[in-house]
Order: C-alpha cells, then structure tokens, then sequence
C-alpha cells in the first residue's frame, strides 16, 4: 500500500513482457510517448484505467520484443513511470 493505505490514491505501473501489452484491456486507453533524463526508454507507455484503477503499462524488451536483455535502460524505464504519476509498480 501506498500513500495513506487509499487505493483511490494508487498509480499502478507494471513493466511486462511484449506480449502482455495487447491483454491488458484498459479503459480509456492511451498510447504516449514520455521522454526521461535516463536516456530512451523501452517505448511508449499504454495508460488508462482498469477496474477503477489508473495503470500504466511499459514492454521492457519493446515493441516486438526488440530490446535484447543487455540493453534495456532500466533507469528510463523507471522514471518514465515516475514522470506518469506512477506509485507502485509490479514488474
């Protein structure tokens, strides 16, 4: 739990394989481009809400899994969720 225990309050962003992308069914769903100053991340992220939740979803390895484990920017990855508003974050 995060910030006073309220889960109205939680940002949920989860960094998940390429495929996972595509199966989150998120209302309201928007696909955005957010620059770090980490470098480039994986990708856009997909934002919206789910289940009355906000979650943001980045593909660690990419879009197509392009993105070979050795040369993931992590560091971006992470403060592209931050920069979203993210709270908590599943990986």
């Amino acid at each position: 739990m995060s910030k006073g225990g309220k889960s109205d309050r939680w940002h949920i962003g989860v960094i998940g394989g390429s495929g996972l992308a595509g199966g989150i069914d998120l209302d309201d769903a928007q696909e955005i481009e957010v620059a770090s100053a980490f470098g480039e991340p994986s990708g856009p992220v997909r934002t919206g809400m789910l289940g009355g939740q906000r979650f943001t979803f980045i593909a660690r390895h990419g879009k197509g899994h392009a993105i070979p484990p050795g040369q993931i920017n992590y560091r971006a990855n992470i403060d592209v969720l931050k920069r979203c508003g993210v709270t908590d974050v599943v990986a």
